[in-house]
């Protein structure tokens, strides 16, 4: 089993730009799972969008080519992809020859679907889609939709993730509402560097305290863990703590190494949203 430690991060790495499949390192989501109390399948359905920025190689001929890249990752695989092994690996088409973007889509699918799958009783694929130059101008910014919270004049003191902050309205009629922070910030597992993402949660049930949520979502500000672990955290603390019908968790991180990762968790199977970016992705 790989560990985190075991991975690229924070050292430094060789540039590899000859297509290099082996640069790929999984890891297992089930450890930090068991953190949560997960054991087995996942009380909850979703995906981990991905775009990647920086993706290029050659034609036949030799000549560059240039794509934007987004990629689907079920969060029922067994493997979250490790980000920098995930850009090394980009990295590695640089130079090499391929006979069109077809041929580079089918290999980044094959290539992810094994390592997001490995160790798996099954195997499926995860989705990818190629964005050429001539596309690029099609590609909109949107910022969450749904009421911010960051609109509420709170006192924050706590700086790792509380969840005894939170609360709702148990004693009342049940609401349905959309709400969203910019105020999320938490820390790579491995190096501490920080990652800086945009929050949206969409529930049916007794309503949340506001205030309170907010403060909870501040509290990840100092805590080390990767987006995909942060977003499940916050979906399980809320499904235990303010027991809605209906719960969906939606981050938006900005890039780093040219590679965005944006995690959604829901109850209930549900349509994934286009992977739009925001401002300040």
């Amino acid at each position: 089993m790989t560990t985190p430690e075991q991975s690229q991060l924070g050292k430094t790495s060789a540039y590899a730009d000859q297509y290099d499949a082996s640069l790929l390192f999984p890891i297992a989501r089930a450890d930090k799972r068991a953190e949560l109390g997960i054991a087995g399948t996942a009380p909850f359905f979703g995906a981990d969008l991905w775009t990647a920025f920086e993706l290029s190689w050659l034609n036949a001929r030799g000549k560059p080519q240039v794509a934007l890249a987004h990629i689907t990752v079920p969060c029922e695989t067994p493997n979250i992809v490790e980000s920098k092994s995930f850009k090394l690996y980009l990295n590695s088409f640089n130079n090499t020859r391929f006979a069109d973007a077809a041929e580079v889509q089918a290999r980044i699918r094959a290539d992810i679907s094994e390592a997001a799958w490995r160790g798996a009783d099954r195997a499926a694929t995860v989705g990818v889609k190629l964005l050429l130059p001539e596309l690029f101008d099609r590609e909109p910014v949107h910022e969450l939709d749904g009421l911010s919270l960051d609109r509420l004049d709170v006192e924050c003191t706590r700086y790792q993730p509380a969840p005894e902050l939170l609360g709702a309205a148990f004693g009342e009629a049940p609401v349905s509402e959309v709400l969203t922070s910019n105020l999320l910030k938490s820390n790579c597992l491995v190096t501490g560097q920080p990652d800086w993402g945009s929050l949206q949660i969409a529930y049916s049930g007794p309503q949340i305290d506001q205030e309170g949520l907010l403060q909870y979502i501040v509290s990840f500000r100092n805590h080390n863990e990767f987006h995909e672990q942060c977003v499940e955290r916050i979906f399980m603390d809320l499904w235990t703590r303010c027991k809605p019908i209906k719960l969906m968790v939606y981050a938006r991180y900005t890039r780093r190494g040219g590679l965005d990762i944006n995690p959604l968790r829901t109850s209930h199977p549900q349509q994934l949203p286009a992977n739009t970016r925001t401002a300040r992705q």
